[in-house]
């Protein structure tokens, strides 16, 4: 049986990755209406994403005989003054989601719950990746995003992405 904090932290993870979809459709949204089809493309593929870590939570706790308990989703309340806006707060929600993942991580390890350690072992990897890719595009909008040849540019790149599930198999 798991630990109770444990369980709690997992569930709450489950709710805390169908936000970040959200927030991420909110992003994508954002930008296709500024007409930057590449960028809403990579903010899809990245809700995308979310919602298969979410099912991976899931998953994981059902595998271990626990409850998953459902709560709302919040809505995203952000607003957008401009094309940067996005990218910085995707950055610091990637920055939230580590701490939530170190939380679980440390909540395992104080009751020396080796199994839920190996399980998070892929989401602490996939968090440096999150975070990587997300100071990246800041960094390459402020080195081209205000030149219009440099926006498409970006804007083409982004439009490549194509989504591939997650390699963590639970069964």
């Amino acid at each position: 049986m798991m630990d109770k904090k444990v369980r709690d932290l997992i569930n709450d993870q489950i709710n805390k990755e169908l936000y970040s979809a959200y927030l991420y459709l909110d992003f994508s949204v954002y930008y296709d209406e500024q007409g930057l089809d590449g960028f809403a493309n990579w903010y899809m593929v990245q809700a995308q994403e979310e919602r298969d870590h979410a099912m991976l939570f899931l998953k994981y706790l059902q595998n271990n005989g626990e409850k998953v308990t459902l709560e709302a989703v919040a809505k995203p309340e952000k607003t957008y003054a401009s094309l940067m806006d996005p990218l910085k707060a995707g950055l610091e929600h990637e920055q939230y989601v580590t701490s939530l993942i170190n939380d679980i991580y440390g909540a395992a390890y104080d009751v020396k719950d080796f199994r839920t350690m190996q399980f998070l072992d892929w989401f602490v990897k996939e968090q440096l990746e999150e975070e990587k890719n997300a100071d990246d595009m800041i960094k390459k909008m402020e080195l081209f995003g205000s030149d219009p040849k440099g926006l498409y540019s970006l804007d083409a790149e982004y439009a490549a992405r194509i989504y591939t599930a997650p390699s963590l198999v639970l069964d």
